[in-house]
């Protein structure tokens, strides 16, 4: 295989705004937002030639949070406690805190962000 499989992913919002200052306060970072006609994008940023996938915010009559159905994406981390310890002050909930995968496969933590959406935290330690 010559790329990863995923390419690029898309997390529904209902409030542009509200999403972006949960996602730029829980990971630190910044997040740009693109008005396209019918639909709205707050890209996240990304590193070309780095692991990983890049994605973006997405506001659009098509598009439903969701907690408990579709596909699960996880955000890496250095130590999820971090960014899981970011989640309540920012407005989302924590579902599961974090928890040893076994077999050397690290951590993980399930958490709702501020539209309803159901994301998880990996991590090595």
């Amino acid at each position: 295989m010559e790329h990863n499989m995923v390419g690029w992913f898309e997390i529904p919002v209902n409030e542009m705004d509200r999403a972006k200052k949960f996602y730029e306060e829980v990971f630190r970072i910044s997040i740009s937002v693109h008005d396209l006609g019918d639909i709205t994008m707050g890209w996240f940023p990304g590193v070309q030639g780095k692991p990983g996938s890049p994605g973006s915010l997405v506001k659009h009559e098509m598009y439903t949070p969701s907690d408990n159905a579709g596909p699960l994406l996880y955000f890496s981390c250095k130590d999820l406690a971090i960014e899981l310890a970011r989640v309540p002050k920012a407005g989302g909930s924590v579902i599961q805190q974090k928890k040893e995968i076994g077999g050397g496969h690290g951590f993980m933590a399930l958490l709702t962000d501020t539209e309803g959406n159901r994301i998880a935290l990996h991590s090595l330690q």
